[in-house]
């Protein structure tokens, strides 16, 4: 069948990699797949989608991801698909607009247990209408399906299901580490790595906070970009830990960041499924992560929890597997039996099943 899928932007974040990994296997799988993007911009994922064969068609780099005219755009494009499938909150809206009177099939996968927008009381009636527009609204956690349900009333039960995220677990497993950023490179004895876009949710502050609490020997790498890179950068000055808070930007090599590294952290107000997690499970290092929503559920029992926001014992794990190897390695251990339970190939089957019940 032919699919098309529809994304704000093909940045570095966890539908973005979802996608990444997700439409080229659904290509060889035998249907015809291509994404539009919102905004333009070109980014390494842009490349490696047109290279597996995937079409990837961009927007203006200089459009909102709320500007009407993609709704123009879909208009023109749906016609030509079996099935369209939406990802973030705006594409989520704008399909659901574009859709009317063109009846197409249309899905869509809800990537967090929250956004900003559910906190805002005059867009719950538009909600509530997109919503009900989807043939499935694939949630990739349970808690990200309760929240949604609670914040719709329950009124669309039948048409939520659960599909988790996926990551090619053997990639990560087998990476090579970086030579760039290795411990020689960067004349550390410890290195401490956080993947993720640089947006409220992900609270890269609190372990640049902890960072000040460890030893002249502890590094930090920090892989991704946005918004709130810039105050990050001005906290890590004013702490004076900015020579040894490395912000890397985007990433092609995150498995080989992830294998040069000591400990992988997250430390985010709350997830729906994280990708980045995953990835450093299944990277056999040891995973630190805040007890919220979305990370508990995945982390819990296998890698290390701290309090929200709590960087004075994110500080204190941190040091603990550093210095007790034996410790780390039992940690990594069931870290990446963990991540196993999330291989791609499982992810590519149930998103193939839905969309042959959609159509037949």
């Amino acid at each position: 069948m032919k699919i098309l899928h529809v994304i704000t932007s093909l940045r570095i974040g966890g539908a973005e990699k979802l996608l990444a990994d997700l439409l080229p296997r659904l290509q060889q799988n035998g249907h015809k797949v291509a994404i539009y993007v919102f905004l333009g911009i070109h980014t390494p994922l842009v490349d490696q989608l047109q290279s597996s064969g995937v079409r990837v068609l961009l927007g203006r780099d200089t459009d909102s991801v709320y500007n009407p005219k993609h709704i123009k755009v879909l208009r023109k494009l749906m016609p030509e698909y079996d099935i369209v499938h939406a990802h973030n909150s705006s594409p989520q809206l704008f399909v659901a607009l574009a859709n009317i009177g063109l009846n197409k099939p249309i899905v869509t996968t809800e990537h967090s247990s929250d956004n900003r927008r559910r906190k805002l009381i005059f867009f719950h009636p538009l909600d509530k209408w997109m919503y009900r527009q989807y043939r499935r609204i694939i949630c990739i956690s349970k808690p990200c399906k309760k929240k949604l349900q609670e914040y719709l009333d329950l009124e669309i039960t039948n048409s939520l299901c659960i599909i988790n995220n996926g990551i090619d677990t053997q990639h990560f497993a087998k990476a090579r580490p970086s030579l760039e950023y290795c411990h020689k490179s960067l004349h550390a004895s410890h290195i401490i790595i956080n993947v993720a876009g640089f947006r409220w949710e992900k609270d890269q502050p609190t372990i640049i906070r902890a960072i000040q609490l460890l030893p002249e020997d502890y590094h930090l790498l920090l892989a991704g970009d946005g918004e709130l890179k810039n105050n990050c950068y001005q906290l890590a000055r004013k702490l004076g830990v900015d020579g040894r808070v490395h912000f890397l930007g985007l990433r092609t090599d995150v498995d080989e960041l992830l294998q040069a590294s000591d400990v992988v952290v997250m430390s985010s107000h709350h997830e729906g499924l994280s990708l980045s997690n995953l990835e450093g499970m299944a990277a056999g290092k040891p995973f630190v992560a805040s007890d919220v929503v979305g990370l508990k559920e995945i982390v819990a029992g296998y890698g290390l929890l701290f309090p929200h926001e709590n960087h004075q014992v994110l500080a204190s794990i941190i040091k603990k597997l550093c210095e007790d190897k034996e410790y780390a390695a039992t940690v990594a251990t069931r870290c990446q039996q963990r991540a196993m339970e999330f291989d791609i190939k499982n992810t590519v089957a149930a998103y193939d099943a839905i969309y042959d019940e959609i159509i037949t």
